[in-house]
């Protein structure tokens, strides 16, 4: 019922020497389903689109390394269930990915905002994402976090458009620093897809 509710529950957490037992295993098919969810967009930026199994997988992985019990279950669960789909959204987080720290360091001091100018293109109708609202994801002085967790509202009407390969559909950014777009590959849509009810 969970996954159909859109949110992990406690009843869909496996206990902690099952999730060891079967980690390794687990982990490898993680990697094989979130392929098809990965967008990489310019040198920096790469784009993990969230699901109810991915949130699963993050809780359970958080409580084997944690291993903070009941107390920690609750936490995530308010932490991570808010970046599933409800069904008429597609939910990613954003990671800018610079091994170099100074460097990292640089490029993120410059491009606060940066999570306000992130959108998908279909066609020529666009749909501007909205940044989770949990914590404000740049500092006063300008500096953006190397971790952005977006959301992208649908209406019924740009679902079917989205589901329709017809139409050409983009991921962007545009900020005076970071201005890249990239059409989303077929199979990716076909993955994302399954978010929309």
């Amino acid at each position: 019922m969970s996954k159909k509710n859109r949110i992990v529950e406690k009843s869909d957490i496996v206990d902690s020497a099952t999730y060891e037992k079967n980690r390794k295993q687990l982990r490898k098919n993680l990697v094989d389903f979130k392929k098809n969810r990965r967008i990489p967009l310019g040198p920096y930026a790469t784009f993990y689109f969230e699901c109810f199994e991915t949130m699963l997988a993050q809780i359970q992985e958080m409580l084997h390394i944690e291993k903070g019990g009941e107390n920690q279950l609750n936490d995530e669960l308010i932490a991570y269930n808010p970046l599933i789909p409800k069904g008429k959204e597609l939910v990613a987080t954003l990671m800018f990915e610079i091994d170099d720290p100074t460097l990292r360091t640089n490029f993120l001091s410059k491009v606060g905002g940066i999570e306000e100018n992130i959108f998908i293109l279909i066609n020529k109708e666009k749909i501007k994402a909205n940044p989770e609202k949990d914590l404000d994801r740049t500092s006063a002085e300008g500096k953006a976090s190397s971790v952005q967790f977006i959301h992208f509202n649908f209406s019924e009407e740009q679902i079917e458009k989205f589901k329709n390969f017809n139409n050409e559909v983009q991921l962007g950014i545009q900020h005076k620093l970071y201005n890249h777009i990239s059409k989303i590959p077929e199979n990716t849509r076909r993955a994302l897809i399954s978010d929309f009810i």
